[in-house]
């Protein structure tokens, strides 16, 4: 089967930015917080893709694995990952606990808003990838841009959201949590040089640089491809840069000044 570019759905967040780059003029005065990538002729689609722009922090929150979810009437629980493309100066990431809680501390400290000053928050920069295993506990600070690659469940528990209104999940998401610190060592993707990324989740993530001039076959059953830079074309169409497209076996990548692509398969 031949590529096909997925539709962009643009979601409005508290935390959104105004005036992300490319986004309908209709939406320019709008907090665009996420950009979902999907195909409209299939929404059970295993992985979803989104791009992610923040002005104020998320709220801090975790995800479950697919047992607890699956118990909880869910079809899966949610891991993700993220790949920085854009970082304000002093940006951060909060990724687990700077020591470990257990579940009542965890609580009380959510409870009283010791969570924020509990958390690791890691100063980043673009080309910084991470994955986020379930029950990470875990946040995007301000300032920050981002491609998400997460697995396609609607689940978030929220602990605390900076006394936002907003519902938090305490029994859900203390019952969920691992609130201990980040142990993975960190990943620099370096524009140019193809790299695996992750391997050991419920999804794979590489990038693949396709030299000018250059192409590259990929894909086995099902392939999501975001160009990170432009000037390359995917089953002889043109692509843009933070394009999402899906693609099968044998989907060719190419490239008329040298781009690097984000390859996710499951």
């Amino acid at each position: 089967m031949a590529a096909k570019r997925l539709q962009t759905h643009y979601v409005e967040k508290i935390w959104g930015r105004i005036g992300v780059e490319g986004i309908p003029d209709a939406l320019k005065a709008a907090r665009v917080g996420e950009l979902w990538f999907e195909d409209e002729d299939d929404s059970r689609l295993p992985l979803l893709v989104k791009s992610i722009h923040t002005s104020e922090k998320l709220s801090i929150q975790v995800h479950p694995d697919d047992e607890y979810a699956m118990l909880h009437g869910l079809p899966g629980g949610k891991e993700e990952c993220w790949l920085v493309t854009h970082a304000a100066p002093g940006a951060t990431l909060g990724i687990g606990t700077i020591s470990s809680l257990d579940g009542a501390a965890l609580r009380q400290a959510a409870l009283t808003g010791e969570l924020e000053a509990l958390m690791d928050w890691r100063p980043v920069q673009p080309g910084d990838f991470y994955f986020i295993p379930a029950g990470t506990v875990h946040a995007i600070g301000a300032g920050v841009s981002l491609i998400e690659v997460q697995q396609n469940v609607d689940v978030t528990y929220r602990l605390y959201d900076y006394g936002r209104p907003r519902e938090l999940h305490l029994d859900d998401g203390v019952a969920v949590s691992r609130a201990e610190p980040y142990q993975r060592p960190p990943i620099k993707v370096v524009s140019g040089q193809s790299a695996t990324l992750l391997q050991d989740g419920p999804f794979s993530v590489s990038i693949r640089y396709v030299a000018a001039g250059g192409h590259m076959d990929v894909g086995e059953k099902q392939v999501w491809i975001v160009p990170l830079k432009s000037a390359g074309a995917i089953d002889g169409v043109d692509c843009a840069a933070m394009e999402c497209w899906l693609g099968g076996e044998g989907t060719r990548l190419s490239s008329r000044s040298g781009t690097d692509f984000l390859i996710a398969t499951c």
